[in-house]
């Protein structure tokens, strides 16, 4: 089993995309334009949405966990296996989130992108998030929606593992991303930890 397992925050833990879609939508219908479906937006969530929620947007929380993931958490918690978030996202946006869906005191890291020296695809938020938690890099599992997540997470040793579920953009196809597994749900995750290891 791994000694931890780590997961980006937008597309892989939750599905922050109704509220920066929402954002987006309100200011293109502020400006006369036509809003944009979530299946228009989806694929461009993970790469570089980063910031479109700000305050005094007077909007309602839209984020919620993905399916499957609360269960996945609880499951790493009964086998005692700390969990936490490396994101891009900034800090004065990942935290009140996390405060949000009550996993802020659970997570046992979160790292952000202005909290490293440099963010993800960069080796730095990985080798933060290793030593806040105290665990090896090469003991935890890195578990992500984009490319830049792999890139991070091999490059200290972390097993990677793609989450099927996310946003994962309309670049290169997750299977050429170099991860050592991808998982469908976040049912599988502890399953394919076990196995690559």
């Amino acid at each position: 089993m791994p000694e931890a397992v780590l997961f980006d925050l937008d597309g892989t833990l939750a599905d922050t995309a109704p509220d920066l879609g929402g954002a987006l939508n309100q200011l293109l219908l502020e400006q006369g334009r036509a809003p944009l479906s979530m299946e228009q937006l989806r694929p461009h969530v993970s790469s570089g949405a980063r910031g479109m929620i700000g305050a005094g947007l007077g909007m309602t929380l839209g984020t919620r966990l993905f399916e499957g993931m609360a269960e996945h958490l609880d499951d790493l918690e009964k086998q005692g296996i700390p969990w936490g978030i490396v994101t891009n996202k900034s800090q004065r946006f990942a935290i009140p989130l996390m405060e949000g869906l009550g996993l802020r005191q659970r997570s046992l890291c979160i790292v952000c992108g202005d909290s490293a020296q440099r963010s993800k695809p960069h080796a730095h938020p990985m080798q933060l998030a290793s030593a806040v938690i105290g665990i090896a890099a090469t003991d935890c599992i890195y578990v992500g929606d984009d490319e830049r997540d792999v890139i991070s997470g091999r490059a200290v040793g972390m097993k990677t593992v793609i989450a099927a579920w996310g946003y994962l953009g309309d670049g290169k196809p997750p299977a050429a991303w170099g991860a050592d597994a991808i998982a469908a749900s976040p049912h599988d995750i502890l399953g394919i930890a076990t196995a690559n290891r």
